[in-house]
């Protein structure tokens, strides 16, 4: 195959998590959470295999009459941010005033935190939460905690979109790699699982869970601390 189809190819990958959040909508509208999630978990996983194969094969070069960043982008706050804040409020975890506010709050924040040139640090860590409400919507449908906790969780997490906080990027982020690559994995493994039985899991999922997305969401910060805002 020449570097053009594999680069090609790529791209072609990428775009199937518009596929895959279609296929989630069409969940979500029906209430069935859970394969809604499912769909969200293969998508999360095609995300996180894209990017380097688009590094590996060189789009830019090889294919730049699509921009893979964009492309990305578009997918990311279908994926990411718009399906999850709908469950959030039409699953009832969160409705009423404070499934307004919530919805509100998500998606009006991510779409100027998706435009903004300042995400990555050099690095290659986000500057500010990343806008992975797939990940904190899908872990509060496991622990089902009280709405009053959710809304204080949502408002806390926008805010850290605009502050010089690192948060880790699971692939690209070098520095404690050998941790936050299989913490990233271990991620999808248990989001998987609790999806796919309707979130009726073992316990130990759900720990598993909680503590692969502290993990996730404290790491940068505490690199911050021990090295500096650079390190």
């Amino acid at each position: 195959m020449s570097a053009a189809n594999k680069a090609l190819s790529v791209h072609l990958l990428t775009a199937t998590g518009a596929v895959l959040a279609m296929l989630a909508m069409l969940e979500a509208v029906q209430q069935e959470w859970s394969m809604m999630f499912v769909w969200l978990v293969v998508a999360f996983g095609v995300d996180g295999i894209d990017g380097p194969l688009a590094r590996r094969y060189d789009v830019h070069t090889h294919a730049p009459q699509f921009d893979g960043v964009l492309l990305d982008l578009i997918i990311d706050y279908l994926t990411y941010v718009f399906i999850p804040a709908y469950a959030l409020y039409g699953s009832g975890l969160m409705d009423g005033w404070s499934g307004w506010v919530a919805i509100i709050v998500i998606t009006y924040t991510s779409a100027l935190y998706f435009a903004d040139t300042r995400m990555k640090t050099t690095d290659y860590s986000f500057r500010g939460f990343p806008g992975c409400w797939n990940m904190l919507v899908l872990v509060l449908f496991a622990l089902t905690p009280p709405w009053w906790a959710c809304l204080a969780i949502v408002f806390l997490l926008a805010v850290t979109m605009f502050v010089p906080v690192k948060f880790v990027h699971p692939t690209r982020t070098m520095r404690w790699r050998s941790i936050t690559l299989p913490m990233s994995l271990a991620w999808v493994v248990f989001a998987g699982w609790a999806a796919w039985v309707a979130f009726d899991d073992p316990f130990f999922v759900d720990v598993g869970l909680v503590i692969t997305s502290v993990y996730l969401t404290l790491a940068g910060a505490v690199q911050q601390i021990i090295y500096g805002p650079e390190g």
